[in-house]
């Protein structure tokens, strides 16, 4: 059952598609981004191997790894400052006031994960890919969050990186001190059918 939140944020959207004055539409839009939007570190992460493992153990078994990935990713998110936005399929979509909480995330992450891995089988290993970006999103708290940002991120997290990467936009990787230490590789990209610049971030960083 969608929230009284989430509930105002469809209407607001059907106003503005049944809207024919510009006048009225832009006062929507206004509304919405007043209301719903925030400037964030998006973070989209996808585990790796869905379609061999479930064709070869069942989707019982693969569910069964889904749950433990939702158990082991959302305190990490709440540590590094971050909100969960939503579980959806074997794919973790979360929000960071910042870009370096959401590297640290996911790095903490990986090496959960690498951890864990040790004690299982193999059939019940669990390797995770990660995308992030930031910029302004309209967010559903909770429920759903939208925009450039979330779309550039899912890619990364979904589609292009490899199963122990965390891939990071330009955009976002500029935006950590340096400081931080935070080391990666840059490389070039299409989403979308457009260049973008981003950085694969090794698991294992360098000391300071």
């Amino acid at each position: 059952m969608a929230t009284k939140f989430a509930k105002k944020f469809q209407e607001l959207l059907l106003a503005f598609s049944q809207a024919e004055d510009l006048d009225v539409r832009k006062r929507i839009e206004t509304e919405l981004w007043q209301e719903y939007g925030a400037e964030r570190a998006v973070f989209v992460l996808d585990m790796s191997g869905f379609s061999m493992l479930t064709r070869k153990y069942g989707i019982v078994h693969y569910l069964s790894m889904v749950k433990r990935m939702q158990l082991t990713t959302a305190p990490i998110v709440k540590s590094y400052g971050g909100s969960m936005i939503k579980y959806e399929a074997d794919n973790c979509f979360a929000i960071f006031p910042d870009a370096l909480s959401a590297v640290n995330a996911a790095l903490a992450m990986q090496h959960a994960f690498e951890a864990s891995n040790l004690m299982t089988s193999d059939d019940l290993d669990i390797y995770i890919s990660c995308g992030i970006d930031y910029g302004k999103i309209l967010v559903i708290k909770g429920e759903d969050c939208f925009g450039d940002a979330v779309n550039r991120a899912s890619k990364l997290g979904e589609d292009i990186a490899a199963a122990r990467e965390v891939l990071i936009t330009r955009e976002a990787m500029d935006m950590i001190p340096l400081e931080a230490n935070i080391k990666g590789k840059e490389m070039a990209i299409s989403i979308s059918g457009l260049s973008v610049a981003a950085y694969s971030i090794p698991v294992l960083q360098e000391s300071k």
